[in-house]
């Protein structure tokens, strides 16, 4: 009787197992939803907190050309257009041709969000206008091509700048004419050197003082060296000038040409041949070696010999490069970069272009 009245006295039915598991479950109820509540409570506060970074400001990089129609400075606009493909910035390709462009161009990029510019001003004495212009609206500044010049008539060489040895390519270019008249052996005393000058940019100073020393430290005789001054920097200016410089020295037999670019040559070819002098009577060596591509295709050689090829690619994309590492990691370019060329004629132009990446039409 003991016995079966201690197994009826410890087992349940199933009601009272259901009762007495309650507030166990209620206990594990009551736990969870009180952590579900704080870890809710938590995140919530987490997400209010944390404040998502903005999204990073995107590099924006104005680059300003004098002439867009001009082959060179689309070649540095393609080039530049590389870089930023290349680093992930966005450029901004601005024609700015004379001052009152340039400064609205600046106010422009600064509203737009840039933090930089390049440019290849239209006159160099804009220089103190466009330095006060991008310091006004904290843009960075970077000259190509045309060195700044100063109020006092120097140049600035705070401004960074990357150009040509403009002197150096002008002796290039002296050098290699003596050298093309020696090897057709032309004669001192009926050859002459047509010289198109346009001393208001100092850069083509430059090239035409140094071809003129080079000529004449070859042995040329400085007397037999004719300037013709241009009033404008296109195939007409040069036309117009060389024209009236061989009115005023009919007796001339040869020629040996060159100027500040390949305009400046090819008018003054223009010219020659409308008086009758072909090939066999004009040596011509221009500066750039991209607006002369057409005259090396024509079917039979004009007096346009050659021309110094300048480097493009450094002017687009080195300079757009230069610009891109000093906004993103702060390292100014150097205040002075100057770049060199190379000799381009009928044999090796296509051969020289292409390994430049310049096209070829």
């Amino acid at each position: 009787m003991k016995t079966e009245s201690l197994a009826r006295t410890n087992a349940s039915t199933p009601l009272e197992v259901s009762l007495m598991r309650k507030p166990i479950h209620c206990l594990f109820l009551l736990v969870l939803s009180a952590g579900l509540v704080l870890s809710g409570c938590k995140k919530k506060k987490q997400t209010s907190d944390d404040q998502t970074p903005p999204k990073e400001k995107r590099i924006k990089i104005g680059f300003v050309v004098k002439q867009p129609e001009e082959p060179w400075f689309q070649l540095e606009w393609k080039f530049a257009q590389e870089a930023a493909k290349d680093l992930g910035f966005e450029l901004l390709k601005i024609a700015g041709t004379d001052g009152e462009k340039v400064l609205s161009a600046i106010d422009n990029l600064a509203a737009g969000g840039a933090q930089g510019m390049i440019i290849c001003t239209p006159d160099v004495k804009l220089g103190p206008a466009i330095v006060n212009k991008t310091k006004m609206n904290g843009l960075k500044l970077l000259a190509v091509d045309d060195q700044f010049v100063g109020p006092d008539g120097k140049f600035m060489t705070e401004v960074p700048y990357l150009g040509i040895s403009a002197r150096k390519i002008g002796q290039k270019v002296g050098k290699e004419l003596y050298a093309q008249m020696e090897t057709r052996g032309w004669s001192l005393e009926k050859t002459a050197c047509c010289v198109g000058t346009f001393d208001e940019l100092d850069t083509a100073r430059e090239r035409t003082e140094g071809a003129i020393e080079a000529l004449i430290e070859a042995g040329f005789p400085k007397d037999k060296i004719f300037r013709a001054p241009h009033k404008t920097s296109d195939i007409p200016g040069a036309f117009d000038a060389t024209h009236v410089l061989l009115t005023q020295h009919a007796n001339v037999e040869r020629w040996l040409v060159c100027g500040m670019n390949d305009s400046a040559v090819l008018g003054a070819i223009r010219a020659m041949e409308g008086i009758g002098l072909d090939a066999d009577h004009v040596i011509g060596i221009g500066i750039n070696g991209t607006d002369c591509i057409g005259e090396f295709q024509k079917e039979d050689p004009t007096g346009f010999y050659g021309s110094i090829l300048l480097c493009a690619k450094e002017h687009g994309y080195s300079t757009a490069k230069m610009m891109y590492e000093w906004i993103v990691n702060n390292v100014e370019p150097p205040k002075d970069t100057r770049t060199v060329g190379q000799l381009i004629t009928r044999d090796n132009f296509e051969k020289v272009l292409t390994e430049q990446g310049i096209p070829i039409p």
